[in-house]
């Protein structure tokens, strides 16, 4: 498509279904559990063991027959003891006890536990009577069979991100392996003359790059793998060169390039690499000229220059196409609403998102208080907002104190 013939601006949801469609899920592999906090299981966790395994005393203190203390005072004989990790071997009788401590199994006859504090004994030896100051009933401080879980039960489903709790409950079910989703690998190539590295010599018209470093991160805690390119010329031999990076990986993310005085470089020279070009104009603010298609098997997403506009396309295409590729169902999740903090004039055509702080009314009501300036090279807003305000084409004007949709911007895979 030549640059002079301007497609009409594709709506926001339209763009998000077209490139999530057709994407493939990642392949699953199997990692060790110390290796899978922040991964995504791809099939359900199943427990291999019953927890507890048999009954077990909750307490420390003295494993009885509830019968025999449905009364107190009264006096047993110990017959034995139970600590943790083993058994006693006989049976409680009538009148007997044995010493138990926390997690230890319960005796067979046994029904209760008494608390060692409610018990007088002379002495740890066996044959001891002790004295039972507190009368006791069945199941008292025990711990059934499969309080837990039990052998079989789906401890944690599909789909779910692993979190430090659930590196726990895996491993308590035995299971030193599990099976998760690849991390997608993107592939990051910034593209301009006009931008260097941090920390390297700064021409009088240059200026700092920061989106390769930003998308990296985003990519992280998406749960990928970045690989950066680095920075490509504006010249299609050396543009070309470059992407040729990103062979192998599950998905090309550019930076600049996109706006429609500079579409045909990209088209041009990733064009003689065989991309297809599915769609390049949203209508949506900051972000508007945002490429996407594939080369070959690999979806192509072409984001725009400015710092602001990036990443707020990163948010709203990148994020979750990696969820679909991963499994993850967040793109589905309603955003949360959030009372103005101002008013707003009408919106226009194109979809809004108003970077935006969060705090709490006396009421607890959530308020949203967008920034003055909304410029899309202004990146210390984003750093500072916690949320986008978001707002339709064609929004009417908006009073301080009307219900706004917001999209937060959580910098974190895990959730809840």
């Amino acid at each position: 498509m030549p640059s002079d013939a301007r497609p009409p601006l594709l709506p926001v949801a339209d763009a998000l279904s077209r490139i999530l469609d057709g994407l493939a899920m990642m392949p699953a592999e199997d990692v060790s559990l110390t290796d899978a906090l922040g991964r995504v299981t791809a099939e359900p966790i199943i427990s291999r063991r019953t927890q507890p395994p048999v009954a077990v005393s909750s307490m420390d203190g003295y494993a009885v027959r509830a019968g025999d203390v449905a009364e107190a005072p009264v006096t047993l004989t110990r017959i034995g003891s139970a600590p943790a990790g083993t058994a006693f071997a006989g049976t409680v009788g009538p009148g007997q006890t044995v010493r138990i401590f926390t997690g230890g199994p319960v005796p067979d006859g046994a029904d209760a536990i008494v608390i060692q504090e409610n018990v007088d004994a002379p002495s740890e030896d066996d044959g001891v009577e002790i004295t039972v100051r507190s009368p006791g009933k069945p199941g008292q401080n025990i711990r059934g069979a499969g309080l837990d879980f039990s052998e079989g039960d789906v401890g944690i489903p599909a789909g779910h991100v692993m979190t430090a709790r659930d590196i726990g409950f895996a491993a308590a079910m035995d299971l030193p392996w599990i099976r998760v989703r690849q991390r997608p690998r993107i592939a990051i190539l910034a593209t301009g003359d006009e931008i260097v590295r941090p920390g390297d010599p700064i021409g009088e018209n240059q200026i700092v790059s920061s989106n390769s470093f930003a998308l990296a991160a985003t990519v992280t805690i998406c749960g990928g793998e970045p690989l950066n390119l680095g920075i490509a010329p504006d010249d299609i031999d050396g543009l070309r060169a470059m992407a040729q990076g990103a062979k192998g990986a599950d998905m090309l993310v550019t930076t600049g390039g996109a706006s429609v005085g500079e579409h045909d470089l990209i088209q041009s020279a990733l064009g003689k690499d065989g991309l297809e070009v599915d769609f390049w104009r949203i209508a949506m603010r900051p972000g508007k000229p945002l490429i996407f298609g594939r080369i070959g098997d690999t979806p192509m997403l072409g984001l725009p220059g400015n710092p602001v506009s990036t990443l707020v396309c990163a948010t709203l295409f990148l994020r979750p196409a990696m969820f679909a590729m991963l499994g993850l169902a967040d793109a589905d999740r309603p955003n949360p609403r959030a009372r103005l903090a101002v008013d707003l004039g009408e919106n226009d055509e194109r979809q809004d998102y108003l970077r935006a702080r969060l705090t709490n009314d006396a009421d607890g009501n959530l308020i949203a208080q967008p920034f003055g300036k909304q410029d899309s090279s202004m990146l210390s807003s984003l750093a500072r907002s916690d949320c986008l305000i978001v707002r339709a084409s064609h929004d009417p004007a908006r009073r301080a104190g009307d219900e706004v949709e917001v999209l937060m911007l959580g910098d974190s895979l895990f959730r809840g």
